[in-house]
């Protein structure tokens, strides 16, 4: 079979998280991770705003509309992330990259249970596979002169649970949202990925006000940081997660959250056009399985 379209759609949305995450590294630095995550949510939700009030049509309110598209914010993308970033202080990137790629077996497992999805046993070996590729890609893709310090950080089960709460955080989201898209006069991608943007920058602020400390920023933001903070949102958190929403709302959950899960071996050779490094000999091979599972995914 050939491939669909929605599925170059989850492609363009893995793509597109990589190269927001190769924009991220200097801000992110800067301002520390909680706050940037602040400043991008912000920067984004007023760039679909913008685009929305034109653009789309607003469905009506209720708990199967609005009520849903709300929860998946906070779930997804509040809860997803928040989880995430303590698994990193806990873990470091490299091992919490490695236990948050499941969340690509969680989707798939999810759409099963509750969508009655049932891709075919290609699909599924295809996603384990691109799991397992991008799984090698990150553990063992690093040179050990670039591993980063945090990498040193015990492995603490709480670290492990929280990378895998992340990973089901944003399996569950994708979920969630897909009934309120699927709707006749439902949301579309752009008005969608902004209330979920909207939802989960509103419950950092309010952490925020609760813990002070939470979040504030390690330097004062400058100019050229939050530029970099913008693009690196618009690309990421705006253009990427609204190709993810559109290939949800055509496709299957499962499909799309395989796919989508391939950032980490796209990012590979942005980094190695950007700092003129060729990755270690276990990127290539993760790199390879994950291409692999992709071509059975895409061909199924």
């Amino acid at each position: 079979m050939t491939p669909h379209y929605y599925d170059f759609l989850a492609l363009g949305a893995a793509t597109c998280w990589a190269a927001s995450a190769v924009i991220s590294a200097e801000p992110a630095k800067h301002l520390g991770a909680i706050a940037f995550v602040r400043w991008r949510m912000f920067f984004v939700a007023l760039l679909l705003w913008s685009i929305a009030v034109f653009a789309s049509r607003f469905p009506p309110l209720g708990m199967d509309t609005w009520g849903l598209m709300v929860l998946s914010g906070l779930v997804g993308i509040f809860l997803g992330d928040t989880t995430l970033f303590a698994a990193m202080n806990r873990l470091g990137p490299r091992r919490s990259g490695v236990l948050f790629a499941t969340h690509a077996l969680f989707t798939a497992l999810l759409g099963y249970l509750f969508l009655n999805e049932r891709l075919g046993a290609q699909v599924y070996l295809g996603a384990a596979i691109t799991v397992a590729g991008v799984m090698v890609a990150v553990a063992w893709g690093q040179h050990k002169s670039a591993a980063h310090p945090w990498d040193s950080s015990p492995n603490t089960l709480s670290g492990i649970a929280l990378a895998l709460t992340a990973a089901f955080a944003q399996a569950l989201g994708a979920l969630i949202a897909k009934p309120a898209m699927d709707l006749s006069g439902g949301f579309d991608p752009v008005l969608a990925s902004a209330v979920r943007v909207t939802t989960a920058l509103l419950a950092l602020v309010l952490v925020g006000f609760i813990s002070p400390r939470f979040g504030r920023a390690q330097q004062p933001p400058t100019r050229h940081v939050l530029f970099q903070t913008a693009v690196s949102g618009w690309v990421g958190m705006g253009l990427g997660v609204g190709l993810l929403l559109w290939s949800l709302r055509e496709g299957p959950v499962g499909s799309a959250g395989v796919l989508s899960a391939l950032s980490p071996v796209i990012i590979l050779p942005l980094l190695w056009l950007k700092f003129g490094r060729a990755p270690a000999s276990g990127a290539w091979i993760g790199a390879i399985l994950a291409i692999a599972g992709v071509a059975l995914v895409l061909l199924r």
